[in-house]
């Protein structure tokens, strides 16, 4: 019984991403971002400075997309990279590694009056301490 009922939870999860898959995709140079056409007749754009192996794409580069068979990926022959569609719709632009460092670096340049504050109170000690050769 339990057997059946997590066959039928993933057919539903299937069916759910299946629901959601490409069938068209274009590089809009006047916006810089990827569009998706989605077989529900959504569409979603993404910037693709923000997916992993299209960071540093030029928009001629971007210009050819193949969609896969499935409609679950995407193919950039430019610069070799793939993009699946259901972890793109779950925000996952690339590895977990990948990920961390993009948001890193954008956390690092963030701006806030209590981020200048405390930079400036550092500052004022010395800046950050200089790292020690391990003993």
């Amino acid at each position: 019984m339990e057997q059946i009922r997590q066959v039928d939870a993933a057919s539903g999860r299937a069916g759910k991403r299946l629901a959601s898959r490409a069938v068209g995709a274009h590089f809009d140079r006047r916006t810089g971002r990827v569009v998706v056409r989605l077989s529900n007749r959504l569409d979603i754009a993404f910037d693709p400075r923000d997916v992993q192996g299209l960071e540093s794409a030029a928009p001629a580069q971007l210009s050819r997309i193949e969609i896969s068979p499935s409609g679950l990926g995407m193919h950039f022959p430019a610069v070799d990279a793939d993009v699946y569609i259901p972890a793109l719709l779950e925000g996952v632009l690339g590895s977990e590694r990948w990920m961390a460092s993009h948001l890193g670096r954008r956390g690092g340049r963030a701006r806030s009056a209590a981020k200048a504050a405390a930079a400036r109170q550092n500052g004022k000690l010395g800046g950050r301490p200089k790292k020690r050769a391990a003993a």
